[in-house]
Parts: C-alpha cells; structure tokens; sequence
C-alpha cells in the first residue's frame, strides 16, 4: 500500500458522493444520515483507541520509561491546548473559511438569475468554495494526512473520506456540479500535509512518533465525539499538541 492513497481514497470518495448527489438529490431520510453519522462517530472511537495504544509502544517506553510515556502525552495536550487556545486556531480556521467564501462568492445586487450565465457560475464557485473548505480545513485533515505520511497508515483518512463523500452528497444536491471540483482541493491540501508528515517521518526516531500518534489518537476522540454528538468543543485548539510530543520526548530522553 503506498503513501497518498488515503488522499486519492478521499478525492475518489468526493467524487462519487458529489455525483450521487446530482443524480439523486435530497432524497436521504434525516434518520439514514443521523444513523451513518453514529456510525462512523463510533468507528472513529476505534480508530482514535488504536492510535492512543501507542501510548504503550515499546519503542517509546524502551526510550524513556513505562511512566514517562503518559506524562509526555498529557504535556503535549495541555500545552499544545493552551497554545491553540491562545492562537484561538478553531475560530481562525472559521475565519479563514468566512473570509474565502464572502471574496469568492458573491453576486451583483440587482442581478437576474442566469444571465449570461452569472448566476450559474455564482453557484458553481459557492459549491467549490463551500465544500473545499469542509473537506480542507479541519483537524482529521491535518491529523490524518500527517498520520499516513510518518507511516502509520491511512485509516484516518479513510474514515475522513467516508465522511466527506456523504457531505459531498449532501452538498452537491444543493450546491450543484461545483461540489465536484473541491476533489482537487482535496487532492492538493492533503496530499501537501502528507508530504510534510513524510518529512517528518524520515527524521524522527520511532519513540517520536510514537509519542504523536498517541496524542493525535486523543485528539480524534475528540473528532469522535462531535460526531456523535455527546461533546462538541475547538478539536482544532488541541493541533499542537503534535508539534509538542515529540519535543517532549526529546527534553525527557535528554535527562
């Protein structure tokens, strides 16, 4: 299995949602999308638990001791929660989305639908924008990609594909064709962040990442649950905490 198929998953996924959508349009059953959203909140659940089990890693407790290891996530979590908070990361993503969409989509007062096309091509950017800021820019976007570039596989963005093919559905019911064409924002923002996990996995040693992937497997409990409805809170906040494990794990093996 090669490194980028979770984000070639993902653009296929977008794809094939979107297309349904157009073909189909808003005939799902609230209770069907309620349920698939349980479902996959409870299999983030599992994916989250065998990422947190790398609090055990034998590379990682061979490296600093069978206690550090939970310390060094709690750390991580904490600090990188207080950084993100301070850098308010979730409400600065939110921006970043509002401020692309108000440039990007707007539409002349005064303007008659579908003249000269305006209109439709107004609708087409809207579903482009929209869903490519849903798809791009969120914490199992980063989470995952980075995840699958230092070697531990794509089901983060396995699962972050199934999400965003339903979305891709929904969205392309109402935002037309447009929704489509965020598969290539999809295909670049992705597929950068892996290429930086990759980076990344090359030079840091196994206790390093192992200490990520613990921390990042908390992380997306908390994606887990506001999927399932139970907590909703800024996951995005927690990112640096990834940045933060392994500079722990260096300042406690230095001791």
């Amino acid at each position: 299995m090669f490194i980028g198929i979770g984000t070639l998953t993902n653009v296929v996924t977008v794809l094939v949602g979107g297309g349904l959508g157009l073909l189909i349009g808003g005939r799902l059953d609230e209770r069907i999308r309620s349920t698939v959203t349980t479902a996959l909140g409870l299999v983030t659940l599992l994916i989250a638990a065998d990422a947190a089990v790398a609090v055990g890693d034998p590379a990682l407790t061979d490296a600093v001791g069978t206690s550090a290891p939970m310390l060094i996530v709690l750390g991580s979590l904490l600090i990188g929660g207080i950084v993100g908070s301070w850098w308010r990361l979730e409400d600065r993503l939110t921006a970043v989305g509002g401020w692309l969409q108000r440039r990007l989509v707007r539409r002349d007062a005064g303007e008659s639908p579908d003249t000269d096309g305006v209109d439709r091509r107004a609708r087409f950017v809207e579903g482009f924008v929209i869903s490519s800021l849903v798809f791009c820019v969120g914490p199992l976007t980063i989470l995952g990609s980075f995840q699958e570039g230092i070697g531990n596989g794509p089901d983060q963005l396995w699962l972050k594909s199934l999400l965003d093919g339903f979305a891709a559905l929904a969205f392309a019911a109402s935002l037309g064709v447009g929704v489509l064409a965020s598969a290539l924002a999809v295909a670049v923002v992705q597929g950068g962040l892996t290429l930086v996990g990759v980076a990344a996995g090359s030079v840091l040693p196994e206790a390093h990442l192992a200490a990520i992937t613990a921390t990042g497997g908390l992380i997306l409990i908390g994606v887990a649950l506001r999927l399932l409805d139970l907590k909703s809170f800024p996951v995005a906040d927690l990112l640096p905490a990834l940045l933060v494990a392994p500079l722990l794990t260096a300042v406690v093996l230095s001791f």
